[in-house]
């Protein structure tokens, strides 16, 4: 059987959504090295009706590289448009058409566009499938050496200052270990404010450029990462893509913190009520 009917007869054995409706399948790509690409990718990009790709053109050399013709129509699917072009994608499943969504690197709607035509298709009652594989968050999970047992991602932390100053303060008191992405132009002042937020001796990782020629895996306190990653300090800025992994507070510190803070509630009940029965003692006036 070759990878097109191969491919053809995946989709009807995981059609089960509306009748005469396409199938919508979300397809990891490498997030670095193309032979990393997941097996079933080349078929599925053989075979689709419509590839939604966030890069058109990065989407066409990645086929061309892994030898797969493209058939199908090839749409831009980006942030800027992802609503819009969510809307018309969900008609062409209606219709019929098998939709491919593909990002420019990991797997789609982690902090790339994906989230809302998945949503729409959910709600028509259109089948939804993925093709498995890169991801830069658990990837970067693996390799920082901190717990994973429990962790959280964030994406991109908040642009606004205000935004950012409340959330790394939620997070500091936070016991999973935590993913973030960042710019490689804010990973210094980024590191710099969850030092003030989780303290600067709070171990950290940052992971550059994953799987690709120039990886570099850089692990250190907050402190430590800060110094190195402002390019004041001689390293010349750093560059590629950026995912960092913060540790979480140590469990037993979170312990102590909520007994702590058990403790000041239970004093100032105390008060309160030593206060009330003053007042009720009190002669009237």
């Amino acid at each position: 059987m070759g990878s097109r009917s191969q491919a053809e007869h995946d989709h009807e054995q995981v059609r089960a959504g509306e009748p005469g409706a396409g199938v919508l399948t979300l397809a990891a790509v490498p997030i670095g090295r193309v032979e990393d690409a997941p097996a079933r990718l080349a078929s599925e990009l053989e075979v689709a009706d419509v590839i939604a790709a966030e890069d058109t053109r990065r989407t066409r050399r990645l086929a061309a590289t892994l030898d797969v013709r493209l058939t199908a129509r090839v749409v831009s699917y980006y942030d800027v448009i992802e609503a819009r072009r969510a809307a018309e994608l969900v008609a062409e499943l209606k219709a019929g058409k098998n939709v491919l969504v593909v990002t420019d690197a990991g797997m789609p709607g982690i902090s790339d566009p994906g989230y809302r035509l998945v949503a729409a298709a959910a709600a028509a009652g259109i089948r939804v499938t993925a093709v498995p594989g890169p991801s830069a968050v658990t990837t970067a999970l693996a390799v920082s050496g901190l717990p994973t047992d429990r962790f959280c991602f964030e994406g991109f932390p908040p642009r606004k200052p205000g935004e950012r100053e409340r959330r790394f303060a939620e997070l500091a008191a936070d016991t999973r270990t935590q993913v973030f992405f960042e710019s490689p132009r804010r990973l210094a002042a980024t590191l710099a404010e969850l030092g003030r937020s989780h303290g600067a001796d709070r171990a950290a990782v940052v992971c550059r450029e994953l799987t690709k020629v120039h990886e570099e895996i850089r692990r250190g306190t907050l402190a430590e990462l800060t110094a190195w990653a402002d390019p004041a300090d001689g390293s010349g800025g750093v560059r590629g893509e950026i995912t960092l992994v913060v540790a979480g507070v140590d469990r037993a510190v979170a312990r102590a913190a909520v007994r702590d803070a058990a403790r000041q509630a239970r004093r100032a009940a105390r008060h309160v009520d030593r206060d009330r029965g003053g007042n009720a003692d009190s002669p009237a006036r």
